[in-house]
Order: structure tokens, then C-alpha cells, then sequence
């Protein structure tokens, strides 16, 4: 007993000391926050708790020294959703936190459990290098759910634009009232959208301002309504015939997907029904025989 409190102990120590060296460097790294801007919360959706993570999360990534990748690592911030210039810093921070978070506590667990110091240092490095990799891993998972979203949100969004266009307005107004409109019920696709046309306002044209945000989303179906304004614009064709066309293409794609999934349904379920179904059917229906089966030749050889 006084060796398990002797190792809680310890472990308590290490992460208080680790806490407070990094409280230690977050104050001195104040005045760096300022000069990122990272005045938060500005997002009404990042107050408390939230905002302060975000900040020690930046503190961490400044702490590690990790330079900001310009091209891979920003591009996939900024098709989950991630636009703000820190945020390749936040998620260092948050990778190097879940790397010692991690790493501490399944040492700490296999101290305690095994009793060894290799066991818990083999178990603190696996921790360690889990953590690591735990932020990409959501990171992926939010690109992947976002550009669902966006594909989710398309159709609805097309017919807002084809009512736009036919009723006389152009396309930046159109663009600009489907986002409106769109805000509370699909948020992704009306922040692309106005993000173009805060792009449109700065002064960049149209089919580069369509292009980015195509290349930004990482999304085949955004992709693909970017090439069809880009030729609508550049030939001088008619968007309204254009955007219905591509509205019912996407909606029978959406369906012939529905329907490929319901097929496969079948062959999904052999599996479950062959390795879980089958042997309970099998016990039920063929127990009580076997048991009968049993008796008869225990009274037939007089057992």
C-alpha cells in the first residue's frame, strides 16, 4: 500500500509541475498571443473553457517550436473548416498535450499494474506516440463529416440559386441570398459562400474566387458545381437551365447511392447471420433433440 501511494504520489507531482511550467510559459507568452490576434472569444461559439483551451493549445504549439506548414497541413485545416492563421499551431499544441497526457498516464497505469519500469516506459512511448497521432485522426474525421455536409446541402442550395437567377438577380446576389438563407440549416456551405464573396469584394475574378473554393473544400460534388459556374460564366450560357440540370443530377445520384447501399445490404448481413444468428437458431431448435438423443442411449446401455 505505501508503494501504490508512494506512485500516486509521483505521478501527481509530475503533473503538477508539468502544469505549472506551462502555466509559467503562457504568461510569458502573453504578449505573443496579442500579436497573432488571438483575442478570443470573438466566435460567440468559443467562450470559457473553450477559448482558453484554444489558447493553451496555441501556448503548447509556440512552446514546441513547430513552424507553420504552408501547404498540406493548412490546406487540410482549411477543408475542416479551420481558416484562422494559428490554427497549424493549435494543433500542434493539441498533438503535443495528448502525446504527454497519454503518455503519462499509461505509464503511470503500468507502473501501477506491472510494477516494472520497461512495461511502463514501453506503455508511456505507446501512449506518447497515440496522442501524437489522435488530433489527425479527428482531423480526418471532420474533413470527411464537412464535406458530407457540403454534398448534403447542395441541392437545396441549387434550387435557391436557379429561384434567384430566374427571378433577374445576378450571381453574386444570388450567391449572397442563398447564403442568407442557408445560415442556421446547412452553415458549411453558406460560410463557402460567402467567403466568396468576401474574396469577390476584395477584387479577385470570379472563376479564380470559384476555383479556390473548390480547391478549399476538397469536395467532388462542390468541384463540380465550381466547373459548371466557371463555363456558364465563360461561354455566356444561361445559369438557370445550367444549376437545375445539376440539381436533379445530384439528387439522382444521391438516390442511386441509396439504393446501392440497400443492395449490399444483403451480402453485409451474412456475416452477423452466419457467426451470431445461426448457432443461437441451431442450440435452440436442435438442443432439446440432442439432449433426447443423449438419454435414449444412456437408458439403452443401462447408464
Amino acid at each position: 500500500m505505501s508503494e501504490l501511494l508512494l506512485t500516486l504520489c509521483f505521478f501527481l507531482f509530475v503533473m503538477a509541475s508539468v502544469g505549472a511550467v506551462l502555466l509559467l510559459f503562457r504568461w510569458t507568452a502573453e504578449p505573443r498571443l496579442q500579436d497573432v490576434a488571438l483575442e478570443l472569444p470573438k466566435d460567440p461559439k468559443q467562450k470559457g473553457l473553450s477559448a482558453g483551451l484554444v489558447q493553451s493549445m496555441f501556448v503548447i504549439g509556440e512552446l514546441a517550436g513547430k513552424k507553420q506548414q504552408k501547404d498540406p497541413l493548412r490546406a487540410r485545416l482549411v477543408s475542416a473548416g479551420f481558416r484562422t492563421p494559428y490554427a497549424p499551431t493549435v494543433l500542434y499544441g493539441a498533438k503535443v498535450a495528448a502525446a504527454v497526457v497519454l503518455g503519462l498516464t499509461l505509464g503511470w497505469v503500468g507502473l501501477l499494474d506491472k510494477e516494472s519500469l520497461s512495461m511502463s516506459l514501453m506503455l508511456g512511448v505507446c501512449g506518447a506516440g497515440f496522442g501524437y497521432l489522435l488530433p489527425d485522426r479527428f482531423l480526418d474525421a471532420r474533413i470527411k463529416r464537412r464535406g458530407e455536409n457540403l454534398e448534403r446541402a447542395l441541392p437545396n442550395a441549387l434550387d435557391l440559386l436557379v429561384l434567384s437567377v430566374e427571378a433577374g438577380q445576378s450571381l453574386d446576389a444570388a450567391l449572397i441570398e442563398t447564403s442568407r438563407e442557408l445560415r442556421n440549416i446547412y452553415p458549411e456551405l453558406a460560410s463557402e459562400f460567402g467567403q466568396v464573396q468576401t474574396e469577390t469584394r476584395a477584387g479577385r475574378s470570379r472563376s479564380e474566387v470559384l476555383y479556390a473554393m473548390g480547391q478549399r473544400t476538397n469536395c467532388a460534388e462542390v468541384k463540380k458545381l465550381v466547373t459548371v459556374l466557371i463555363d456558364s460564366d465563360r461561354f455566356g450560357t444561361s445559369l438557370g437551365p445550367s444549376l437545375r440540370t445539376h440539381a436533379r443530377y445530384l439528387r439522382v445520384r444521391r438516390r442511386q447511392e441509396a439504393q446501392e447501399s440497400a443492395r449490399k445490404l444483403s451480402v453485409k448481413l451474412i456475416f452477423p447471420v452466419f457467426f451470431l444468428i445461426m448457432p443461437s437458431i441451431f442450440v435452440v431448435t436442435l438442443g432439446p433433440a440432442v439432449l433426447t438423443f443423449y438419454e435414449a442411449i444412456g437408458l439403452s446401455l443401462g447408464m
